[in-house]
């Protein structure tokens, strides 16, 4: 899980998740995420990239266009974990 937070640790990481993650589709193209940001497509493409390989996104290309989903079940893990580290603080 360390993966998982270190990729989450950025703040430009933890945008792209909530909108992918909460996109009404169930998945955006790349090309809808990159004028959200003041930075460059290939930084986007960078942060991506970095969210693929901590298991938090899995992506298709279509042509010239590349779409992102949301890894479903890794949320769920990481929101239990997170969930388990709050009742573990409450009860101290």
């Amino acid at each position: 899980m360390a993966k998982v937070f270190k990729a989450l640790g950025d703040p430009v990481r933890l945008r792209l998740l909530s909108l992918i993650a909460a996109h009404p589709d169930g998945e955006v193209c790349v090309c809808e995420l990159t004028d959200l940001f003041d930075v460059a497509a290939p930084t986007i493409s960078y942060h991506l990239k970095l969210l693929r390989e901590a298991g938090l996104v899995d992506h298709d290309r279509r042509g010239t266009w590349v779409y992102y989903r949301p890894i479903r079940e890794r949320l769920r893990q990481l929101s239990a974990l997170l969930a388990a580290s709050d009742l573990a603080g409450a009860a101290r």
